[in-house]
């Protein structure tokens, strides 16, 4: 056994919940889709984040931007048909929009250059007045709808990724500055209050960062907010549907959250809030190693640690609900998302519902484990096997590791209540494969898939010593495991004697 931590009976620190501020989705206009709705409504009851960030709020097939020509003269209708549909699906589930401002509708674009299979423009605005006139024409129709005091704490961002080509036009660095001061601008004549900030970029682009401060310094402009995205996948290889990566070590995702105000320390943007508005092992939507545990124990860490660095951080995506590569083509198909379609739970989805069951005091937190206290006093352990990224492949086949915890008041034992994911156990992804990965399951290997999805629970009473329980705890291949500790209140009457029930005889 490894050496016993133990752990302090005073609180080390307050847990961050950034880990749930916001989640990643499709494209906007997928929750108008039961299957949607039906998986967000499940992720807020078991999870539940408090913001929503999607791509594609602009794009033609939300049908905002409508331009007409009668007789000669143009004119420009706005259209909010979708958008209330979607803004009211999502506050009925209990979270809010994270406004993403993109992609260019058709009619005012400057290009024809799309990304993905729903083709989301690309490019810069024709005419920037009239990009800050849509921008307005938004803003103020979702003010009057849902109220000022609401809409002021969606945070709106100006774009997506406009560091990589396939995202902006030539990645035209002075072409994005331009974009983003005319909408900024535009947001802020709106109201002052609403919260604008960017540049969305992608890992990588730290060359991004000061040009894009003294820019907003130099211009005087409004940035409520940083935002960048976070991803440890390397060299791709393609197969048809799909693709396998390198992956760093999870670790590196925490070196991505802290970048960037490193460099921004002493510009006008230091110590502005941090937003994560994209996160994930790999950036592709194809990769299998998003259905797997190996996932979810390499993102333990992350979860428990990334509220040190940023105020929020976004899975990217909540379900598997999403088109960029085009509809897919079996139910495990590597996509980003925590539910497949059909709302079965990968392993992924499992380390966020343990999360959504810790303590907000924490009394310890290591490489492998987690330990907090809830007000009432319950203890909740969050454990997992760490993993070393492509660098290290075999990880061995159990972790170990020994907590003594302390427990409060006066009692002789607690009730330990825990839950595992691993290769094997709440694992959809294996019995699938196990099944011979039937790309459409019948209704029969669906119901499986859903019974293979839980965690495996057990349960056992603990004695304690001198107000200290041990916990020897193992773990297998590519595990997490979720231990709550209740102080035992006995209250067995006097007259109970279980020796004398039938098959109870003890020697």
């Amino acid at each position: 056994m490894p050496a016993t931590v133990v752990v302090p009976s005073e609180p080390i620190g307050v847990l961050s919940d950034a880990w749930r501020a916001s989640v990643g989705t499709g494209r906007f206009n997928l929750a108008l889709r039961s299957d949607y709705r039906d998986s967000l409504a499940l992720v807020q009851r078991e999870i539940g984040f408090r913001h929503i960030r999607g791509h594609g709020l602009l794009s033609d097939d939300v049908g905002v931007h409508r331009p007409y020509d009668v007789a000669g003269r143009a004119g420009t209708r706005y259209a909010f048909t979708y958008v209330d549909q979607v803004v009211d699906a999502y506050l009925e589930a209990g979270i809010k929009p994270f406004l993403e401002l993109g992609f260019m509708p058709t009619g005012l674009a400057s290009g024809d250059q799309t990304v993905f299979w729903w083709k989301g423009n690309v490019t810069p605005p024709s005419d920037h007045a009239e990009w800050a006139e849509l921008i307005q024409a938004l803003l103020r129709h979702l003010i009057a709808r849902y109220g000022i005091d609401e809409v002021r704490t969606w945070p709106v961002e100006v774009w997506n990724e406009p560091n990589l080509p396939h995202f902006w036009q030539g990645a035209d660095r002075d072409a994005y500055f331009r974009l983003y001061e005319a909408s900024v601008l535009a947001i802020k004549e709106v109201d002052a209050a609403l919260q604008v900030g960017g540049p969305a970029v992608s890992p990588g682009a730290d060359d991004w960062w000061l040009p894009f401060a003294e820019f907003v310094e130099r211009r005087d402009l409004p940035a409520d907010f940083i935002s960048f995205h976070a991803y440890t996948s390397g060299h791709a290889q393609h197969v048809p549907f799909g693709v396998y990566q390198s992956l760093r070590r999870s670790t590196d995702l925490l070196r991505q959250f802290a970048r960037p105000a490193e460099i921004l320390s002493g510009t006008r943007l230091a110590g502005l809030p941090a937003h994560v508005t994209e996160f994930n092992t790999s950036y592709r939507p194809d990769n299998p190693v998003h259905d797997t545990a190996y996932n979810a124990a390499s993102l333990a860490p992350v979860l428990a640690g990334g509220g040190d660095h940023v105020d929020s951080f976004a899975y990217w995506t909540f379900c598997d609900v999403f088109e960029e590569e085009g509809i897919p083509t079996s139910i495990f198909h590597g996509g980003f998302g925590m539910l497949t379609h059909r709302q079965i739970k990968k392993p992924t989805y499992h380390v966020y519902a343990f999360m959504a069951r810790m303590g907000p005091a924490i009394l310890s937190r290591g490489d492998d484990h987690l330990v907090t206290r809830h007000p009432d006093g319950r203890i909740a352990v969050l454990a997992w096997q760490p993993v070393g990224g492509t660098d290290d492949p075999e990880e061995a086949l159990e972790h170990r590791l020994a907590l003594s915890i302390p427990v409060p008041g006066e009692t002789g034992s607690v009730y330990v209540r825990r839950s595992d994911v691993d290769e094997h156990r709440g694992n959809a992804f294996t019995a699938w494969r196990e099944m011979g990965r039937p790309a459409s399951p019948t209704r029969r290997q669906e119901e499986a898939l859903r019974e293979a999805a839980e965690p495996v629970r057990s349960h056992c009473a603990l004695p304690v010593a001198e107000g200290r329980v041990r916990l020897d705890i193992g773990i297998e291949r590519h595990g997490i495991a979720l231990l709550e500790l209740d102080p035992v209140v006995d209250e067995t009457p006097e007259w109970i004697d279980d020796r004398r029930i039938i098959g109870r005889s003890l020697r």
